[in-house]
């Protein structure tokens, strides 16, 4: 007879777990026989005392397995079903990007999102300020939407993982939410849930990232690589600067109108494309459609230019209940702030530091994130034309603009902004935009 609280013991007293009861705690996480308190005993557990990689693999695959499971194999697919998931940040809309671009090269994309978190912006909450646009498919209408179109981008279902929103939701009560080994489960449960055969980890480093240091972001790099492969699935990470906003702009509706201005080729900002191209290039080589990074970037460039991956981009929209013709009149659909206004620069001199994560709290603020989860959007507002770190600024110059719904939250958010950057007379070496590769 399993009881919890010697599973629970035997972690506290740093003693091995093996599979077995690690699936039976899982399994009694969703019949309801383990409580939120055993829950909780064994998230502090878990924090305090770690897990091993077998472990962590064991307790991956038990909350994979603690709902549906998508296959493909009926669909005979001809492509890799492949993906890339995010720590999360300011700017980041790489998902609307990469999920077009890396099936218009024949890999099939079935991306399982979330909504923004703390000060992170959320794919879903982009997604939603696509009138008609439907985040929650049933699982048939998504496994359609990836046949035809090669990407779907979609909210997690309620019969994917009931495990980890049991288990999320308490950890986020109960001062848990930084255990790496909790953290891999979370992630990579849901990826092995969608039937992946390769995933591309990303993983921010910097002010505007979600763990706290570089060491900690290695951490869980290294985390999500070992656990990926050690479950069946080709992972690998990259870690990605978050010192300043991705895209030039931080905002729902105002970053869906960026990633249509980069696929159709308006406008590629360097550093949003470089971490596009590397993220997309390893999701190939992941998949096997390419081999080498050189030859993925060929491919890659190639769907650009040649308008595959927008067209990619506007069929998976219209697929998904969005309109027909968002790439050709974006402005016809997505919401525009009433409010408009500069954010001057107080002084003369060189951008040194951004304080990443005071401009997506700045977006929070304005309605454009959530205080707390029942909170609704407000899809129009957020920051555009964000200068860059590096940039020389006169007195008086915009750093961005600010979009909002009234006078009082503009005023408030710029002030916000201003303060987030920091300049000097020489200025600093610029970050790198990619750290390093983890295979």
């Amino acid at each position: 007879m399993f009881l919890p609280q010697e599973f629970i013991r035997k972690k506290r007293d740093r003693q091995p777990l093996d599979r077995d009861e690690i699936a039976a705690f899982v399994r009694g996480v969703v019949d309801g026989s383990v409580t939120e308190g055993q829950v909780s005993a064994f998230a502090m557990a878990v924090y305090f005392n770690d897990m091993s990689v077998d472990e962590r693999v064991a307790f991956t695959l038990a909350q994979r397995d603690s709902g549906q499971v998508l296959d493909w194999h009926a669909l005979d697919l001809n492509g890799p079903i492949v993906d890339k998931h995010s720590t999360g940040g300011v700017g980041d809309l790489t998902s609307l990007l990469i999920g077009p671009m890396v099936a218009a090269c024949g890999a099939y994309v079935p991306m399982i999102s979330g909504r923004g978190l703390g000060h992170t912006g959320g794919t879903l909450d982009k997604l939603n300020s696509i009138p008609g646009y439907n985040v929650t498919p049933d699982t048939n209408e998504f496994q359609r939407a990836v046949r035809d179109v090669g990407v779907a981008i979609i909210g997690q279902t309620a019969q994917l993982v009931p495990a980890d929103r049991r288990i999320y939701a308490i950890r986020g009560i109960t001062a848990t939410i930084e255990s790496v080994a909790m953290i891999t489960a979370s992630i990579l449960s849901k990826k092995l849930a969608a039937g992946l055969e390769g995933l591309v980890m990303d993983v921010k480093v910097g002010s505007g990232a979600f763990m706290p240091t570089p060491e900690k972001s290695f951490e869980l790099a290294r985390s999500i690589v070992d656990v990926g492969n050690g479950a069946g699935m080709k992972t690998t990470a990259l870690l990605t600067d978050m010192n300043q906003s991705l895209a030039p702009c931080a905002g729902n509706a105002l970053e869906v109108a960026c990633a249509i201005d980069y696929l159709t080729g308006k406008s590629r900002q360097v550093r949003l494309h470089e971490v596009t191209m590397a993220l997309a290039a390893q999701m190939l080589i992941n998949g096997g459609i390419a081999t080498d990074d050189l030859q993925a970037r060929v491919k890659l460039q190639a769907a650009l230019d040649s308008g595959a991956a927008a067209e990619r981009f506007a069929k998976m929209v219209a697929a998904l209940g969005g309109p027909i013709d968002l790439i050709e009149a974006p402005a016809r659909y997505l919401a525009k702030a009433q409010i408009r206004v500069p954010v001057v620069s107080p002084v003369k001199g060189q951008v040194e530091r951004i304080d990443c994560r005071a401009l997506g709290v700045a977006v929070v603020e304005l309605g454009g994130g959530r205080v707390r989860a029942e909170d609704s959007i407000d899809y129009a507002v957020g920051l555009s034309e964000l200068v860059p770190l590096g940039q020389c600024v006169d007195v008086g110059q915009p750093l961005g603009f600010v979009h909002a719904r009234s006078a009082r939250e503009a005023v408030h958010a710029a002030a916000e902004v201003q303060r987030a950057y920091t300049l000097s007379a020489a200025g600093e070496a610029l970050p790198s935009i990619i750290y390093r590769i983890v295979q």
